[in-house]
């Protein structure tokens, strides 16, 4: 339900306002001041026109056909034939939330007033935002240049009465999903249908979902392991903020001293030599391997903190007057951000199941063999490392640079692009086995630290926390099937706001 309402503005909104939006728990509106920017832009638009003046994508073709001009009596037209041609996507429907997304972030770039749209067009997608009417958007076709153009058409038809669109759980004909929500389609004008598909707003939307996923995952990674050391007794001095500031990384040193935050008051940790020397490195390098991966979120986060809040559409319409194309629209700053968070979410559960491992393992842990009551007539966890290694190798797969790849387009007019909505895509799922390979991590040492009838002496935090995995996936008292359990603790991380940084 909404509670409140965001200005769009085009200079000052964040991941967190985009989810809040997403979620349905604020409305979206743009300021006079934002408004007059696009009715500005729009007069720009007009003149040019009236001028006589050649511009692309206004009084031109597309793409190599950019040489042909095209008569004013068919710029409209012009406009409708790009939405009807470039809404080619194929595959599975993208989630709502990442059409949301979408929807929320043009909307945004729009309103920054370089692109020449419309009021009219323009507010006609602020109230599809609000009342809630979604494009059915299919995941697969853009190559990340010329900006996500089959995704965007598909948003951008159902603005003209035309594709398909959800309406309070209904699928239905675009022009149906707006007559029901009370809404009445546009006609476009000059330059409008590149306005609204001309940008990286699939990438970036998925992306910016994908960010706040992973910003949660990784907080369940260092709880995770501090669970982990409470199971198997690890070795607090390798996270001791005098260690670690030898070698000064910032997001090295914030999950040492989260370590030591959530361990504190735990009777179940040791320091160097008590029970041993050292630690393996998937425990004792927690803070080097972690701390990387959230090296890897700040620069994505970075990223699209920039791209939330740009035009990226093409041509742009200067204040200037002039009007001027350029390659606003090329997604490479997107795509390479994307790769790295991919990287960064994939090794959070690489070392994970290494945890995984030790935790089931007797002849690692010291404990009952894969955590079972009765070992042999029981399997105990054995299979979830099993799992964990799955996703794992999925997830390797998964992480090879999009980026790296390019295939000419529109007979090599454009003949370079980011394939940065294949990389956004991937990384939201990589962050989802990750999520699952954390869970998985979580019920383990959960089930150590109950064979050890060790609930008593585990820090406060880790014990609070504990309480929540365990209202989902209680303690195995024989073999179960808890193939459920683990997706629930999954979502239970993606979604919720759990851990504090």
């Amino acid at each position: 339900m909404s509670t409140g309402i965001i200005a769009l503005d085009g200079e000052t909104l964040n991941r967190k306002q985009v989810q809040t939006i997403v979620n349905g728990q604020a409305k979206v509106e743009i300021s006079e001041a934002n408004w007059s920017k696009v009715c500005a832009s729009r007069e720009r638009i007009e003149k040019q026109i009236n001028d006589g003046k050649i511009v692309y994508g206004v009084n031109t073709g597309f793409g190599k056909l950019s040489d042909i001009e095209i008569g004013k009596e068919d710029i409209s037209k012009l406009q409708l034939n790009l939405l009807r041609a470039d809404a080619v996507g194929v595959g599975e429907p993208l989630p709502t939330s990442v059409v949301r997304s979408m929807m929320v972030l043009r909307a945004n770039a729009l309103a920054k007033g370089f692109s020449g749209i419309r009021k009219e067009t323009l507010q006609l997608l602020v109230s599809m935002i609000n009342k809630g009417v979604h494009p059915v958007v299919p995941s697969k076709g853009s190559v990340g240049a010329s900006g996500d153009l089959a995704p965007l058409a598909h948003v951008a038809v159902v603005l003209v009465g035309e594709g398909k669109a959800e309406y309070q759980g209904e699928v239905l004909p675009g022009g149906e999903a707006l007559k029901r929500a009370e809404l009445t389609p546009v006609s476009l004008e000059a330059k409008e249908g590149l306005a609204l598909i001309n940008g990286t707003q699939a990438m970036t939307g998925v992306g910016v979902l994908a960010l706040n996923e992973a910003e949660r995952v990784g907080l369940a990674a260092d709880m995770s392991a501090c669970l982990t050391m409470e199971a198997l007794q690890g070795i607090i001095s390798a996270f001791e903020s005098e260690l670690l500031a030898v070698r000064p990384h910032p997001e090295m040193e914030f999950v040492g001293s989260r370590i030591r935050r959530w361990l504190e008051g735990s009777k179940r940790i040791t320091r160097q030599g008590e029970i041993r020397v050292q630690d393996p490195y998937s425990i004792r390098c927690i803070p080097q391997v972690h701390g990387a991966s959230w090296q890897a979120f700040n620069y994505a986060n970075d990223r699209l903190s920039v791209e939330i809040n740009s035009a990226t559409d093409n041509p742009i319409v200067l204040e200037s007057g002039e009007i001027i194309s350029g390659g606003h629209f090329h997604g490479q700053p997107i795509a390479l951000a994307m790769d790295f968070l991919k990287v960064g979410a994939a090794e959070l559960a690489n070392i994970s199941e290494r945890r995984i491992e030790r935790l089931v393992n007797p002849q690692l842990s010291g404990l009952s063999p894969f955590l079972a009551l009765d070992p042999g007539l029981e399997c105990g966890l054995m299979v979830l490392q099993y799992a964990a290694a799955s996703l794992v190798s999925e997830n390797k797969v998964l992480a090879h640079p999009a980026s790296v790849d390019s295939i000419p387009t529109s007979a090599n007019q454009e003949d370079h692009v980011s394939m940065g909505t294949i990389g956004s895509r991937q990384a939201r799922e990589i962050v989802h086995n990750s999520a699952r390979v954390i869970a998985i991590e979580m019920i383990c040492a959960s089930q150590a630290i109950y064979l050890e009838q060790a609930e008593n002496q585990l820090a406060p935090a880790t014990r609070d926390f504990l309480e929540k995995v365990r209202k989902i996936c209680p303690p195995l008292e024989t073999d179960r099937a808890i193939s459920e359990e683990m997706e629930e603790i999954a979502q239970f991380l993606l979604k919720n706001d759990l851990l504090e940084k």
